[in-house]
């Protein structure tokens, strides 16, 4: 049964030796946390889940808003599942979108499915494996509009898809207006901030970073996101990102990113 009341559900995850666990957010009526490890990983408002808690999360939201017109459904790939809140924002706000998710953990996958169902309607796919070697599997011919990274958690990030290569391959399976996003949980120095930004711009048409305005300055842990287009970065969105917040915004693009790209 879904995860009401006081009790948190919880459940073993073999490929990392941890517990996940999900329990009721009672200042949120509707809402559960996912946490792992006892650190918290993931939030949703099954109730509203169009209403997105996290800031890093809401503004992975916004550049979905931005990639297609309003409501219209989109094809999106979701690398790294975690409880499938932005998969829920997806479905809510663009009714019809077909998504695939990826997986390493299957145990993770099929806990939170079974203890937060979708949406009635949710066309989703979900897929167990390796983010790189999962991409590699999908049928030939599938092109996403969306493709959202979500697996970096600080410096230590898996080599074979911190790179360049794997930019590449993912640009590979975009239509030809498809956004590449990634977040990239990072520390103190922004390290791992300044490869993926500079990797990506291999990869990509250009590159944009937005974020909580202070996170550039490098001197505290946070999230900062990375979105990779195909065309000229527009300074409309860059404005409009800005708006959206959570405030205090801020998004580098063109030459005000290079102090971050290298």
């Amino acid at each position: 049964m879904p995860a009401h009341g006081r009790h948190a559900a919880t459940r073993f995850l073999r490929t990392t030796g941890q517990h996940a666990s999900i329990e009721a957010d009672h200042l949120i009526d509707g809402a559960y946390i996912l946490s792992i490890g006892g650190a918290e990983q993931s939030h949703v408002n099954v109730d509203h889940p169009e209403e997105i808690f996290y800031e890093y999360l809401r503004r992975i939201g916004h550049l979905v808003d931005l990639a297609a017109p309003e409501g219209q459904p989109i094809r999106a790939l979701h690398l790294g599942a975690g409880a499938l809140t932005l998969a829920r924002y997806i479905q809510a706000t663009r009714p019809g979108s077909v998504q695939y998710a990826v997986e390493l953990e299957r145990e993770l996958l099929d806990f939170v499915l079974q203890q937060l169902p979708l949406p009635d309607g949710t066309d989703l796919h979900p897929v167990i494996g390796d983010a790189r070697d999962a991409l590699a599997g999908l049928a030939p011919e599938l092109r996403f509009d969306v493709i959202i990274l979500d697996i970096f958690s600080g410096p230590d990030a898996p080599e074979h898809i911190a790179c360049t290569g794997f930019y590449e391959e993912a640009r590979a399976r975009l239509t030809a207006n498809g956004l590449l996003i990634v977040n990239v949980g990072d520390e103190p120095g922004l390290t791992l901030v300044r490869s993926q930004a500079a990797a990506l711009r291999r990869a990509m048409e250009d590159v944009a970073a937005f974020a909580e305005a202070g996170m550039f300055a490098g001197r505290y842990p946070g999230n900062i996101i990375l979105a990779g287009t195909q065309f000229p970065w527009p300074r409309n969105w860059s404005v409009e990102l800005t708006a959206r917040g959570p405030h205090p915004a801020k998004v580098l693009a063109g030459v005000e990113l290079d102090g971050l790209a290298g």
